[in-house]
């Protein structure tokens, strides 16, 4: 069973009286602990795309089911619960809560689920990503690469079934970039989650076992990688 099937996907905005499209008749499927990129130039729709198959926007028609669920057929705080249920996020430009500390914006997502021993759970993130001792600094108080690593271990904490990450590398340094990538493959053999990435970075994507290739808002290739990191459990 897929933990992610997308079926004839297609994303129109408005624009005066012309119809812009971003996204045509996408269909794919991702097995459960696949790794699996999605490549294309600025301007192909994969962003678009990453952002309906995790319910942050519905498609004008075409389906989304993720670990089964059909997202189109729920309201904008139904999508919202799925994803704090199965769903972990990294972005390009972090995205964590200026107002929190590192340690904090790692709680998030353990709070909202009510979940006992937050605090601890957070702490155990942080020190796997090397951040044991900046948990009490905020977000300007990190470098770039910190706070991605506070992102990683924000988007783990929920056990995410299926982890989305766009970018992840997009705003780091080629060291740092290294670095976060082999924690991200790393935390993600551990959980045995499923992982999707959107990058320019074809080096990256090569590590994961299947790239599809967008242009144009279509698809214009799905292969398997040479070069994929296996994960053996």
């Amino acid at each position: 069973m897929s933990i992610l099937r997308v079926e004839n996907l297609t994303k129109a905005y408005q624009s005066g009286d012309r119809t812009l499209t971003v996204l045509e008749n996408v269909s794919f499927e991702i097995q459960p602990g696949d790794t699996f990129s999605i490549v294309g130039p600025s301007g192909s729709g994969k962003t678009t795309l990453l952002g309906l198959c995790a319910g942050l926007d519905r498609a004008t028609s075409g389906s989304v089911y993720l670990n089964k669920i059909r997202l189109d057929n729920l309201n904008e705080d139904q999508r919202a619960a799925v994803r704090n249920l199965h769903v972990g996020f990294i972005f390009q430009n972090f995205q964590l809560l200026p107002t929190l500390t590192a340690l904090e914006n790692v709680m998030v997502p353990l709070e909202l689920r009510g979940e006992k021993g937050a605090k601890r759970t957070a702490q155990e993130l942080l020190d796997r990503v090397g951040l044991a001792q900046r948990g009490h600094h905020y977000p300007t108080q990190l470098s770039g690469g910190e706070q991605q690593r506070v992102s990683l271990a924000r988007a783990f904490a929920n056990r995410p079934k299926i982890l989305f990450a766009d970018e992840p590398t997009g705003n780091l340094d080629t060291d740092t970039s290294a670095r976060v990538v082999d924690l991200i493959f790393d935390l993600n053999r551990e959980s045995g989650t499923t992982l999707v990435l959107v990058t320019h970075d074809l080096e990256l994507a090569s590590r994961t076992q299947r790239i599809i290739r967008i242009k144009g808002g279509t698809v214009i290739s799905d292969t398997i990688s040479d070069n994929a990191t296996v994960f053996k459990n």
